[in-house]
């Protein structure tokens, strides 16, 4: 029988009911059709930014969900770094969304950030139950990694500000699936209170473990 260890590698990392999904945040956008993703993602970056000081100052951990674009020997730092450095096209969303030294990462070969990653293991440890799903694009990895979410009874906020597609048609059928289908909570990030968040998914819990322990 599988052992459950209270700590990842000896080291305890926080607990939250809720956590920050960054998804694909960190991208060089050198790619065809990544001039008019861009248009769309700069102000998405600019909200993301915003909510994360929020969610930061609630005490809410951020999650870094990036593609590893291919290369099985990437290392994150070094793809912000590409992303900062390089004078690649995506460097001004990595200018605003630079990782904190406190912020958690995830490396995906593929379009979910759950598939063949440690993330579900990250969530467990942290006791998170809901993901406030942000990043691009909203149609591809950003809607598998919900639909993966959703999966494991996950709970789903998805501010629609804070993902972005190559074009508003795709980007608004993407939340209406993930609304209709995920049961994902689509709303203006403005309007997330993070911190009735917290406190709403704790006494969640507290009850929950009330009556495993009755």
């Amino acid at each position: 029988m599988a052992r459950t260890v209270s700590d990842l590698h000896g080291n305890a990392p926080d607990t939250s009911p809720v956590a920050l999904l960054l998804i694909d945040t960190i991208n060089d956008l050198e790619f065809e059709g990544g001039d008019r993703l861009l248009r769309h993602a700069l102000p998405m970056a600019r909200r993301i930014a915003a909510l994360k000081r929020r969610t930061s100052d609630a005490g809410i951990p951020s999650i870094y969900v990036n593609d590893n674009f291919g290369r099985w020997r990437s290392d994150f730092r070094r793809l912000v770094a590409h992303c900062l450095e390089d004078g690649v096209r995506g460097r001004p969303i990595a200018e605003l969304l630079v990782p904190d030294e406190n912020d958690y990462f995830v490396l995906k070969p593929k379009h979910s950030g759950f598939y063949n990653t440690t993330l579900d293991l990250l969530l467990h440890h942290l006791q998170a139950e809901t993901l406030i799903v942000t990043g691009m694009a909203t149609d591809v990895c950003v809607l598998f990694t919900a639909a993966d979410a959703y999966m494991r009874d996950y709970q789903l906020v998805v501010p629609r500000d804070c993902v972005a597609a190559l074009s508003p048609a795709v980007h608004r059928t993407a939340l209406a699936q993930m609304q209709t289908v995920l049961k994902a909570r689509v709303v203006a990030s403005p309007r997330i209170d993070v911190r009735r968040l917290m406190r709403r998914r704790r006494s969640a819990s507290t009850r929950k473990a009330g009556r495993a322990s009755s």
